[in-house]
């Protein structure tokens, strides 16, 4: 079945320039089993893109020693493989960095499910196509129907052959193309008979398994999954023509699962059915006391969790003593429609009672609580016997200790009860033994709480019970009392070990929860990169007793910083975050590493990668761990993707200031600077134009071109001044000087400015000299008593004054204007601000900007405030220091 056209034609909309356009294309080449002519038909295909001016290339091909695939073969280009060293033997394997630097449009790669050889970047074959798909190169691929994952347990019931090789469904489903290559069982018979059809090495060795009723199996479940796929591409074909119109309600499954190898099959069922309905499913186990304390347990339910994720569906491991309720809250809470338990068969008479007594009423309980979920329950196979090794490392974890700690609290239990016999009666005894029994429940678990209640019972019959020394019993009473005596120290120690699970599940969870708040507490106050890496480090890596890195892109590109720490490899890094997926250690990438690698997954991109490496041996494999740390990483995603976002608010305040300034600037520059202009352009018309002009006027003519290009200078020279300060900051050139010889110096400077307005300068003799830039503040002077012309009526007094106040120098320049206006006075000492903002008076707002800038630079201050009865009042503060002494000069 073909479901779609053929691969893109180079050439046509050049859309192989950039691995950015869109994801590559995969077409699968489907059949029921090997043999039935797969790669041939591939290879056909790769054939007739190449005729069509496809750019193709051979990744990985085997041909089996076929003469007919090895014919097809020749002519097509092929990538060069890559040598490596395994079992001291030099293999060649596909090389994906070649293949993503050639960049064909399309690649053809035999058998998807390979594992390849350890040491790579990827564990699968599959993850090789995935990553050239993502760069957005068409693949081409060969899969049998036992390669699916959720199909391993289904083939393995039929044939009797476990398929350890597999594919996750989601390729099958998600592939562009499905090309089913079907031959008839008789016929494959007769072609691996005749040897025409060649085998694997792998298939060669299960060849038991390919016999006629097998096929026949096979053959029914490949039709099977491609009528599947058909369905639910129809299905979405519907769904696109009825989004309008489509109901809002979704199915979602719970697959129910225990710490057991076995479930591995109710996550595939899970898989098929979800895929089926195109559902959302969610994997869930209930944590058990004996799960907390196996950690082979742990092992497992670790790889149920990443077959769950690899399959595309969430995993949630939930603390509860009552597995039923805790199902059944959990499906009420996330809204599930159908619940999918196990039922194991019973291994001997005692499980079987179990499963009656327990295992059904589990799911008796759950739709008894939610009569709307619908229950599927699946039979799963009887768990394969563990192998020796295991076996020891089991017996090696028996809690040895406390079962010998309790054989010694008991012994000294009865020591202490035979002391106190004389004060007490015999039945009193027993409540010592029982606190015992507590005691040990509490502290050693469930065993050895059993194993002290048994003890008890035998201690108490030996020692206490006459005939004592013996476990005879005279009085037939004792034997009521030696049933009760260990029934209760049986339920007590069953309740006081559910007390101490209970205890350590609330400790587990108060420390994820406080971890997560102390990580989420501390990330909240930061606001650069630096200082989140540095919570990294004091309050993540304590936490797992590993080494913590974070590795942050460059600004510039998307290539990552080179990291200080030592631990981190960057290539690594770099991959992680180029396809936002974990690698290191602990997963199917890249795995050879030490440290783990997770990517910093934002609302909007990876913002960065998280490296962490173990102090001391390898990283926990706890689930609740890993659960931890995805949480962490969430958080670190979240703080970036904030520092990101204040940078840009950072960047786009400054532009937006700088675009005020300029069209500020532009506003009063375009104004001021037209109108000396066209003064001077007209003025100089008049003398061009009018030849003979008395000299009266040709003078008057000449001072007002005079005076309009005097304004226009000092409005070009605070403009530039302005700027280089602000730029190059302040350079000042101090000596010492008297304030009265620059005051003066000024007032030369304004010279016909001032002629309508009268200057009073009080500047007694006796002030200190002041260690000032001369020239630069004489533009302060310039400044200020410019401003008090522009905004004064003629005829105005302009007075300078200034004492010396301790270590302080006191300057005020004041007239008798008009005053301020009611705004605040600080406005006036900012760039491009005026006090009266429309108005025929001449300038920018720069004069007063630059005055504070100048008196900042000299470590002083400026001040504007109304004088009163009327008028304007600017103060400066400057500094006194200590003057040189000079010395006189002594004749000879």
């Amino acid at each position: 079945m073909e479901t779609a056209s053929g691969p893109r034609v180079q050439g046509t909309e050049n859309q192989y320039q950039s691995a950015d356009v869109e994801r590559g294309r995969l077409k699968i080449f489907f059949g029921a089993c090997p043999g039935v002519g797969k790669t041939w038909a591939m290879l056909q295909a790769m054939r007739r893109q190449r005729d069509s001016g496809v750019d193709v290339a051979i990744g990985e091909i085997d041909t089996h020693g076929s003469e007919t695939l090895r014919r097809l073969v020749e002519g097509l280009p092929a990538l060069p493989p890559k040598h490596v060293h395994h079992h001291e033997r030099m293999l060649r394997v596909f090389d994906v960095d070649g293949a993503l630097a050639a960049r064909p449009c399309l690649v053809a790669i035999d058998e998807l499910a390979r594992a390849n050889v350890p040491g790579g970047r990827h564990a699968k074959r599959w993850q090789d196509v995935d990553e050239l798909l993502a760069a957005g190169i068409d693949v081409y691929a060969t899969l049998d129907v036992a390669q699916l994952e959720s199909l391993g347990d289904t083939v393995s019931n039929m044939t009797g052959v476990r398929v350890r090789e597999s594919v996750p469904d989601r390729f099958f489903f998600d592939a562009a193309d499905v090309v089913l290559i079907d031959v008839p069982a008789d016929d494959l018979l007769a072609r691996l008979l005749s040897g025409s059809a060649r085998l694997t090495a792998a298939a060669e060795s299960a060849r038991s398994y390919l016999v006629r009723a097998n096929l026949l199996a096979l053959r029914e479940l490949a039709l099977r999954c491609v009528a599947d796929r058909a369905n639910a591409d129809v299905h979405g074909q519907r769904l696109k023509g009825r989004l309008r119109t489509a109901s809002a309600t979704r199915e979602r499954i719970l697959v129910g699962v225990r710490a057991e190898p076995s479930h591995e099959r109710l996550i595939h069922e899970g898989a098929r059915l979800a895929q089926h309905l195109r559902a959302e499913w969610i994997v869930v186990h209930v944590d058990q006391p004996a799960d907390v304390r196996d950690p082979h347990a742990r092992e497992t339910l670790l790889s149920l969790a990443n077959l769950a994720d690899s399959l595309g569906a969430e995993f949630a491991n939930l603390p509860g003593e009552d597995v039923a309720s805790t199902l059944a809250g959990y499906a009420h809470e996330r809204g599930a429609t159908r619940l999918v338990l196990g039922s194991d068969p019973p291994r001997a008479r005692w499980r079987a009672i179990s499963a009656a007594l327990c295992g059904a009423r589990i799911a008796e309980r759950v739709v008894r609580a939610n009569p709307r979920l619908g229950l599927v329950v699946v039979g799963t196979s009887v768990a394969q016997a563990a192998p020796a090794k295991l076996l020891a490392q089991r017996r090696a974890d028996t809690p040895l200790n406390g079962l010998i700690l309790a054989v010694i609290a008991c012994a000294l239990t009865t020591l202490i009860a035979s002391a106190l016999l004389h004060f007490f009666a015999t039945p009193n005894v027993v409540m010592l033994f029982m606190l015992n029994v507590v005691l040990l429940s509490l502290r050693l678990g469930r065993l050895a709480g059993a194993w002290a209640a048994l003890l008890s019972v035998g201690s108490f019959d030996f020692f206490f019970v006459e005939p004592r020394f013996s476990f005879a019993v005279s009085d037939t009473q004792y034997l009521f009392t030696f049933v009760l005596m260990l029934t209760v120290a049986l339920v007590t120690s069953q309740l006081a070990s559910r007390l101490r699970y209970k205890a350590k599940v609330a400790t587990a969870g108060e420390r994820r929860a406080t971890a997560v708040a102390r990580v989420a507490r501390d990330l909240s106050s930061a606001i650069r990169p630096a200082q989140i890496a540095a919570v990294c480090r004091q309050t993540i890596a304590p936490l797992f007793d590993a080494q913590v890195a974070l590795v942050l892109p460059d600004p510039k590109d998307s290539t990552l910083r080179d990291a200080a720490d030592e631990f981190v490899d960057t290539s690594v890094a770099q991959w992680t975050y180029d396809h936002a997926e974990a690698a290191g250690a602990g997963t199917q990438t890249l795995s050879g590493t030490r440290a783990l690698y997770l990517p910093l997954k934002g609302p909007i991109c990876t913002r960065g990668v998280l490296a962490i490496c173990a102090e001391q041996g390898e990283l926990s494999n706890d689930a609740d761990d890993r659960r931890l740390l995805d949480a962490c990483c969430v958080l670190i995603a979240l703080a970036l993707e904030r520092t990101h976002f204040i940078e840009i608010a950072q960047d786009t305040q400054v532009r937006m200031e700088g675009e005020r300034l300029r069209n500020a600037l532009l506003s009063a520059v375009s104004h001021d600077l037209k109108t000396p202009l066209t003064a001077i352009r007209g003025l100089a018309e008049t003398l061009e134009q009018v030849g003979d002009l008395p000299d009266t006027e040709r003078t008057a003519v000449s001072r007002s071109i005079r005076l309009q290009t005097e304004e226009l200078h000092r409005l070009v020279t605070n403009l530039l001044d302005l700027a280089r300060m602000q730029s190059e900051g302040v350079r000042l050139n101090k000596e010492w000087h008297a304030l009265g010889e620059i005051a003066g110096s000024a007032l030369a400077r304004l010279g016909t400015t001032l002629a309508a307005h009268r200057v009073r300068t009080e500047l007694p003799a006796d002030l200190p000299l002041i260690e000032i830039d001369a020239i630069a503040f004489e533009r302060v002077f310039v400044n200020l008593i410019d401003n008090a012309v522009k905004y004064t009526p003629a005829g105005s007094t302009i007075q300078i004054r200034a004492r010396a106040v301790g270590d302080t120098m006191h300057l005020f320049i004041e007239d008798d204007g008009p005053g301020l206006p009611n705004v605040d006075p600080e406005r006036f000492f900012e760039a491009f601000t005026r006090g009266v903002r429309e108005s025929t008076i001449s300038g920018v707002g720069l004069g007063l900007a630059l005055c504070r800038t100048i008196v900042d630079a000299h470590e002083g201050a400026i001040d504007v405030e109304r004088r009163l009865p009327q008028g304007t009042r600017f103060e400066i503060r400057l500094p006194l220091g200590a003057p040189p002494v000079i010395e006189e000069e002594r004749g000879t």
